[in-house]
């Protein structure tokens, strides 16, 4: 299974492994991490699962959806770097990736 490098706020970095096909916010939430609320499920319309892309890894990403850029604009914690960790879907591909999960709003 390929891993995920999660950074928590408080700067804990884990390495966990997921599924391929789900979401990056399911291999987070999934594996313990509490402070990643993904109070909508996945249903990309809350933006409780906001990430931040270490930026080795962004180019292997899909593009912003309109959606996933219109709720980021409503975080006061957007950066370059985010993203809805519930609109990417975990693969091989993404072997390695870093993300830290951003403050809460």
């Amino acid at each position: 299974m390929p891993k995920l490098i999660v950074t928590t706020r408080e700067g804990v970095e884990s390495v966990v492994e997921g599924a391929e096909g789900v979401s990056v916010m399911e291999v987070i939430r999934d594996s313990g991490f509490d402070e990643l609320l993904a109070l909508c499920g996945g249903c990309c319309s809350c933006a409780t699962c906001h990430v931040y892309v270490d930026p080795d890894s962004a180019g292997s990403l899909p593009p912003l959806s309109e959606d996933e850029n219109d709720l980021l604009d409503s975080s006061d914690h957007r950066q370059e770097r985010s993203r809805l960790s519930c609109q990417l879907r975990f693969s091989q591909a993404l072997e390695g990736l870093r993300v830290t999960i951003a403050p809460e709003d």
